[in-house]
């Protein structure tokens, strides 16, 4: 068999045969990844997509022999520039990874060590695999960082992590993976946890440097939209299998499995959503229910919640005298029955809106109103009526649900603290909640680890009604999701919408997900209102050069704009 440095250029950087990988637990083993072959050529790009669960990620850990716990390989093979690297010596592990395999993890927050500089991050990798030592090392490291797009590199090389953005943080680990120049790069949902326009420059920084190395692709995501502008082929994965494989422009414009047709029609895109969108507020203006309309059938414009003059300052700590402007000035109000969304970039001030009206912070000027009254002068039962009538819903299902409580404690949590009801009545209370978002009562005993990512954010949203609010406040509240569970969330956000007549503020970096979901947009860059009105106007003709940037950026607009025709 060829070794890497004899191998032909024929031979694919990565062949993947038959790959079987299980993990055994209490005796048993399951298998999670069933018979999955696919190569990837020099200086190609290969995205492996499917909902959470599908085995993209599995099948990439495997590769890069990371499996966690008691997975292990359990057929089939793996083979790099005709190696085979199914199951390498701890020596031959070593030098792969990193140095001619490298991997850009999901989590930019969570994968660099807090206590160490970023430079000596990146150096570390350098001297790890011989690439260089000392002095050399330190200064290569800092090129790494200009290369990646990280302005005054030398400087912030001698910075801690906590000291860097989501968006920095993840060039950071662009330029570890990219450190040695590996023929093959595994980025491993690279960009869920930025926003578009840092999303795009993170991915643009990605592609010129793996362009100017000819260096392979492995891009595991559930994004179509990112497929479709980053990759030449595309592998389709659902339950630890390949369902279809090809071209990418051929697999997303003619999907040929169900499975597929399913994941393209899910994906929020701008032309996609535009009808759906549209379908769902002419159903809401032209609906019997008088909690929705006005007289003669006109949609209700009374106004639920007001924000008026909106600033918050944070004083920045050891800086005597410094302060952030977060939020500036900002004004708007949200009509009863109806969704408002606020988009922006990281760091736009749309989450400090958000904490500004639930009364998570004070606001330095300006106050919220909920129905004319005013949140903070608010005081005794008014105040906690006011608390009551608006509920969050935050965006990782993950760690919003206390993992040692059960699911009907986790439910009837605002029920007890309000001393609502006994405990029977509470009980009932949860089945009609669990009812309400579409879990089987049976899910009351269990616990959130024992429960999908869908069902958990379905749990956090049956918490937020408990109470009946008439806002719900969802925080990113479906960008931690797959396109599949994500749709399926809206959808029942929407429904609960028209059922229950509530009015959501929503708040989101993903503008295709607004196009599916809101009537109205606010656009917010560094602390203000730049743009607002409703989402046909603002989507159709936006009128700032920095929206326009917004929808630019949305990975597969143009890809899908041209399908919606």
């Amino acid at each position: 068999m060829s070794t890497p440095e004899t191998a032909p250029e024929t031979v694919p950087v990565l062949e993947v045969r038959d790959l079987e990988v299980g993990y055994r637990t209490e005796g048993q083993l399951r298998t999670v990844l069933h018979g999955v072959s696919f190569t990837i050529g020099a200086g190609e790009r290969l995205a492996v997509v499917g909902e959470s669960g599908s085995g993209k990620s599995t099948t990439a850990a495997a590769v890069l022999g990371l499996l966690p716990g008691s997975g292990q390989v359990t057929g089939g093979s793996v083979a790099f520039r005709g190696e085979d690297v199914t199951r390498p010596s701890s020596a031959r592990l070593l030098r792969l990874r990193g140095r001619e395999i490298g991997l850009v993890p999901q989590d930019p927050m969570s994968n660099l060590n807090p206590v160490l500089r970023v430079g000596r991050q990146i150096s570390e990798t350098l001297v790890a695999h011989g690439v260089a030592t000392g002095a050399a090392a330190q200064q290569r490291a800092v090129e790494l960082m200009g290369e990646a797009g990280i302005p005054d590199a030398a400087r912030r090389a001698r910075q801690y992590p906590h000291e860097f953005s989501g968006g920095m943080r993840q060039r950071v680990l662009i330029a570890i993976a990219l450190a040695c120049n590996p023929q093959l790069l595994v980025a491993d949902e690279p960009t869920s946890a930025l926003d578009v326009t840092v999303q795009r420059q993170i991915l643009d920084h990605l592609e010129t440097l793996r362009a100017a190395h000819g260096t392979s692709l492995m891009l595991i995501t559930h994004d179509l939209g990112l497929a479709a502008d980053r990759a030449d082929r595309v592998i389709v994965m659902s339950k630890g299998a390949i369902v279809e494989t090809g071209p990418t422009a051929q697999i997303l414009r003619d999907p040929q499995h169900e499975y597929t047709r399913r994941l393209v029609e899910a994906a929020p895109s701008v032309s996609s959503a535009r009808a759906r969108a549209s379908l769902r507020t002419q159903a809401r203006a032209a609906g019997p229910d008088a909690a929705h309309e006005g007289t003669a059938g006109e949609p209700r414009t009374d106004v639920l919640l007001e924000a008026v003059g909106l600033t918050k300052r944070y004083r920045l700590r050891g800086q005597r005298g410094q302060e952030v402007l977060a939020v500036d000035g900002v004004s708007f109000d949200v009509a009863r029955g109806t969704t408002t969304a606020v988009v922006g970039e990281s760091g736009s001030g749309k989450t400090t809106v958000a904490q500004l009206v639930l009364g998570l912070e004070r606001p330095t000027e300006g106050e919220v109103r909920i129905d004319g009254e005013v949140v903070e002068t608010a005081r005794g039962a008014r105040r906690r009526a006011i608390r009551r009538a608006m509920q969050p819903v935050f965006q990782d299902p993950y760690a919003s649900l206390d993992p040692t409580y059960s699911i009907e404690h986790v439910v009837d949590e605002p029920l007890r603290v309000a001393r609502v009801g006994d405990r029977a009545s509470r009980r009932r209370r949860v089945g009609e909640l669990l009812d309400q978002v579409a879990l089987p009562g049976s899910v009351a005993q269990r616990r959130p680890s024992e429960l999908s990512g869908g069902q958990r954010q379905r749990v956090a949203i049956a918490r937020a009604l408990a109470l009946e609010p008439r806002l719900v406040v969802c925080d990113e509240a479906v960008s931690a999701l797959d396109v599949l569970v994500q749709e399926q969330t809206l959808t029942l956000l929407s429904d609960l919408q028209d059922r229950l007549g509530l009015t959501y503020l929503f708040i989101t970096h993903d503008l295709a997900v607004v196009r599916q979901i809101a009537d109205d947009v606010l656009v917010m860059q560094r602390g203000r209102v730049v743009e607002r009105g409703s989402v046909d106007d603002v989507f159709a003709a936006p009128a700032t050069d920095y929206t326009r940037s917004l929808l630019d950026a949305i990975p597969g607009a143009e890809f899908f704009a041209e399908q919606a025709v």
